[in-house]
């Protein structure tokens, strides 16, 4: 087994906010963001798109801080000008964070100021984060977040204030298409007709789901996944083994969340993948009685979950099928799943992995559409059993 090191060091990377020198590789796009402030060519609505765990976030962050910074360098900002000293602490007062919240009546918690104390932490502590990290910091416990339209309001009221002293006042947007349509139309309007020296940078994940006038009015920036290189020189700085750190870079995929998920003991990825074992055995079995089962369970652990779930199934099924041609570069899968695969593998063939991969696609979009999960888990699991005897 490889020795992947000491990784305590993780969790403080990141603890005086976000320079372009702590993002991960993405030297081309942080060479361009510079150059479009120093140019003072500033597009009023912008934005960044990912998959996942690729910069966009603190790549945008560490943007903000560089458009405010009242000595930036040709290649970062100062980090000691009075803008900076604020934006180290994330407590600049020209700066707005929108984000997903789950209301909390008892706690009268409402709107994402209300969350700030813990946005706040949670940023400083992993600036590469997923939506399951932040639900996971707010015991969101099954919860879905969303940007609610009571925000709507929230961010029409601080466009109006006057900037207190910043070149460019920032409204930083986490995952835009989690916007309630009220709160959407409200943020369309200001893109239409920005106040001065306003700058709107969102971060999104799946930017089709924004509303289709936001995406016309905004330069879209699309992240692409970090280089292996890169990704292995930021493991090997943080005490990997470098045959550790190429082997996690691989799996990884251009994703540096997924890498730190790799790193640590992922109860997670352990539980998806025993799931994922039961829901297979139960189809293959024809076990109805096993099958509900395993839909009550998966029922019981949130939505966002559940698309995870989902989304990890298709990943598996992928990887089974490649596994197949016994090229291990174009495999990621870690040992575990590599276990399974050597007797699940040729299960998964041509007659039947574009269906099972259909399936899995639907439940997701069922998942999110809020159909109940009971439902959707035990019909898939029947649907499986059709195909995976092909």
């Amino acid at each position: 087994m490889l020795n992947w090191g000491n990784c305590a060091t993780f969790e403080s990377l990141f603890t005086d906010g976000m320079y372009f020198k702590d993002v991960i590789g993405q030297q081309d796009m942080k060479q361009r963001l510079i150059e479009s402030a120093k140019r003072d060519v500033v597009p009023h609505a912008q934005l960044f798109c990912e998959q996942g765990g690729t910069g966009a976030f603190p790549l945008a962050l560490a943007y903000a801080r560089y458009l405010n910074c009242a000595n930036p360098s040709d290649t970062d900002a100062c980090g000691h000008c009075p803008s900076c000293v604020k934006f180290n602490g994330l407590a600049h007062p020209d700066l707005h964070f929108v984000f997903p919240i789950v209301t909390k009546k008892e706690a009268k918690k409402d709107v994402c100021d209300d969350y700030l104390p813990e946005w706040r932490t949670f940023l400083k502590k992993q600036p590469y984060f997923n939506m399951n990290n932040w639900l996971e910091a707010i015991d969101a416990g099954n919860s879905q977040a969303i940007i609610y339209s009571k925000e709507s309001d929230e961010i029409i009221r601080k466009l109006s204030l006057k900037i207190y002293e910043a070149t460019y006042r920032i409204l930083f947007v986490w995952l835009p298409e989690k916007m309630h349509q009220a709160c959407a139309n409200k943020l369309l309007k200001i893109i239409e007709e920005p106040p001065q020296n306003t700058v709107i940078l969102m971060v999104s994940e799946e930017p089709d789901m924004i509303l289709g006038t936001i995406q016309s009015r905004a330069q879209r920036i699309n992240i692409r996944g970090i280089k292996q290189e890169d990704m292995i020189e930021a493991l090997e700085r943080e005490m990997l083994e470098p045959d550790a750190a190429k082997e996690i870079a691989h799996l990884a995929s251009g994703n540096y969340q997924k890498a730190l998920e790799l790193i640590s003991v992922n109860e997670e990825n352990e539980f998806f993948l025993g799931q994922f074992k039961e829901m297979m055995r139960n189809s293959w079995a024809r076990n109805v009685k096993a099958m509900k089962v395993t839909a009550d369970l998966l029922a019981g652990i949130g939505r966002e979950r559940q698309k995870n779930f989902l989304a990890y199934c298709q990943h598996l099924i992928r990887e089974n099928f490649m596994y197949r041609f016994q090229t291990n570069e174009l495999n990621y899968m870690n040992r575990k799943e590599a276990e399974f695969a050597v007797k699940f593998a040729p299960f998964v063939n041509e007659r039947n992995v574009f269906e099972l991969m259909d399936e899995l696609s639907k439940a997701e979009g069922h998942i999110t559409q809020n159909v109940n999960a009971k439902m959707v888990f035990f019909d898939l699991s029947l649907r499986i059993t059709v195909f995976i005897r092909r």
